[in-house]
């Protein structure tokens, strides 16, 4: 039995993962803040694939909710072969804008969930030798823009210098890297979207096809889309000073609706 644990299950990249892998006959631990919605989403995908799926309500921004999908992962009776960590958020404005306990938040959940899941979940693939991690990023990582797109900078770094340390373990570790994705997202974070222009957007779908079929071929990176792939090419070749024009430009297109 190959058994997954998602983290932001319920919504967007998180939700078309438990799709995409119930699809495949994965057993599925789903994790999120809202139980309703959990006992929801596993229903919907029991019913439509015949899978298991377990729920875990935990708030990574705390450290109860840490603790518990860190208890989860470390349970070697019930090995979790493939960890996705998907859940994240946004604050809208710009820095000093945005309440210092906000920005505490989303570090928590973007870079010490991250890195505590990780840790908690490498032991037991290492000694299997086979497993694998998708930390979710985002195209953000190479724009410098606040502590958002430094999180994801971060995200990016950390999982490239893990997997290069795991090298002939057997286990795997990407970052997932998506542009603008139909999700939820941006209208939790009350940002506007009106003026991205509709060839921008990418399914949460096509995200996650692209994203396992990068994983198996045994990538460290996955950026979804041709166009974010050149974009985010040229991002590396740009001078720091030019990216951060560039990225606070499309941030005051992308929060004006």
């Amino acid at each position: 039995m190959t058994t997954a644990l998602i983290t932001g299950a319920t919504a967007g990249i998180g939700a078309a993962f438990a799709r995409r892998l119930a699809r495949s006959g994965y057993q599925l631990v789903l994790v999120a803040r809202d139980t309703g919605r959990l006992e929801s989403s596993a229903a919907d995908l029991h019913d439509e694939y015949g899978i298991d799926a377990e729920v875990l309500t935990a708030d990574l921004a705390t450290e109860e909710g840490i603790a518990a999908v860190e208890a989860r992962l470390s349970d070697a009776a019930r090995p979790v072969d493939l960890l996705v960590n998907n859940a994240g958020f946004g604050n809208k404005g710009a820095f000093l804008t945005v309440p210092l306990q906000d920005e505490l938040d989303m570090l928590k959940v973007h870079v010490e969930a991250i890195l505590r899941l990780t840790t908690a979940a490498l032991p037991g693939m290492r000694e299997r030798r086979r497993g694998a991690i998708v930390n979710v990023a985002s195209v953000a990582a190479f724009l410098p823009r606040g502590t958002y797109g430094a999180s994801k900078a971060w995200v990016v770094s950390f999982t490239q210098g893990v997997m290069r340390d795991l090298g002939g373990t057997g286990v795997r570790l990407m970052a997932l890297c998506p542009g603008f994705t139909r999700t939820e997202f941006h209208q939790r974070a009350g940002m506007g979207t009106g003026n991205i222009p509709s060839w921008g957007w990418l399914s949460a779908e096509r995200v996650v096809e692209e994203a396992m079929r990068d994983l198996a071929r045994g990538r460290s990176l996955s950026v979804p889309g041709k166009r974010y792939k050149i974009a985010v090419a040229v991002a590396r070749l740009l001078p720091s000073g030019k990216l951060g024009g560039l990225s606070s430009k499309a941030a005051r297109t992308y929060r004006t609706d």
